[in-house]
C-alpha cells in the first residue's frame, strides 16, 4: 500500500520561553492509500494542529510532512499552495461554503481554481450529486439548504478534484445524529467506490466505530493507532 501521508519527528510549538506550548511532540505517522482513518483526542491533544500541519496549512517548528512521497518543508509559495490545492481536500465542520455562490458553483470552486473547463467541471460535479443526493439542489444557495445538505456540498467540493487526501476536522458535529450518520455513511461509499483517502479528526464514538482505523492522541503524542 502506497504511503500517502508521511510525518516524520514532527514537532510544533507554539509561543517561545516561558510560555512556549509544545502542541506536537515527535509524531510519526503513516497513512496508506485509500485508509478511512479517523483522529481522536480530547481538546488540547494535537489533532486541529496535525490537520493543519498535514494540509499544508502551518509548518512544523521540526520533522517533516511528506504528501505522496515530497517533503512539503522543501516547497514555498505557487508550489505548496498547488500541493495543497491538487492533492488535498477539506470538509470543515463550519461547512465554508461561498454565500453567493450556489451549491453546484461551490463544489466547482476548486475545479475552477485548477483551470478546468466548465464542461468537465459541471459533468463531474453533477456526478458526484447523483452519488450523493444532491441532485435538484444544484441552483440553491447555501442558506437555502439544511446543514446536512450542506456539508454534503463540502464533501463534494472536496472529492472533486479526486486528491490524494481529504482532511475532516468534525464532519458531524455541527449536524443531527441522524445527519452525521448519513454523513459518514456518504464518506464511507466514497472511501469504498472511489479509493478516496480520508483521515477524519473526531470526538464522535460512530465515527470511531466505523473507520477502519483509530489514531489516538494525547498531549501530543500518538499513543495508540
Amino acid at each position: 500500500m502506497a504511503a500517502i501521508v508521511e510525518t516524520k519527528n514532527l514537532v510544533k510549538t507554539f509561543g517561545k520561553g516561558d510560555i512556549a506550548v509544545q502542541a506536537l511532540r515527535g509524531v510519526n505517522l503513516t497513512i496508506g492509500q485509500g485508509e478511512f482513518t479517523s483522529m481522536a483526542g480530547p481538546s488540547g491533544s494535537g489533532k486541529s494542529t496535525l490537520l493543519n500541519m498535514i494540509g499544508c496549512l502551518d509548518q512544523p517548528t521540526s520533522g517533516e510532512v511528506l504528501i505522496e512521497g515530497v517533503s512539503t518543508k522543501k516547497l514555498r509559495g505557487t508550489k505548496l499552495s498547488d500541493l495543497r490545492r491538487d492533492r488535498i481536500g477539506f470538509v470543515f465542520q463550519s461547512f465554508n461554503l461561498i454565500p453567493v455562490m450556489t451549491a453546484l458553483e461551490n463544489a466547482e470552486y476548486i475545479l475552477m481554481l485548477q483551470g478546468k473547463e466548465t464542461k468537465e467541471r459541471r459533468e463531474r460535479v453533477k456526478e458526484l450529486f447523483e452519488q450523493i443526493g444532491l441532485t435538484g439542489m444544484e441552483n440553491r444557495f447555501p442558506s437555502q439548504l439544511s446543514g446536512g445538505q450542506q456539508q454534503r456540498v463540502a464533501i463534494a467540493r472536496a472529492v472533486a478534484p479526486e486528491p490524494a487526501l481529504v482532511l475532516a476536522d468534525e464532519p458531524t458535529a455541527n449536524v443531527d445524529s441522524e445527519t452525521g450518520t448519513a454523513l459518514l455513511d456518504l464518506m464511507a461509499e466514497l472511501n469504498d467506490q472511489r479509493g478516496v483517502t480520508f483521515l477524519i479528526s473526531t470526538h464522535d464514538p460512530t465515527v470511531m466505530e466505523r473507520t477502519s482505523r483509530t489514531i489516538h492522541l494525547r498531549d501530543g503524542q500518538i499513543v495508540d493507532g
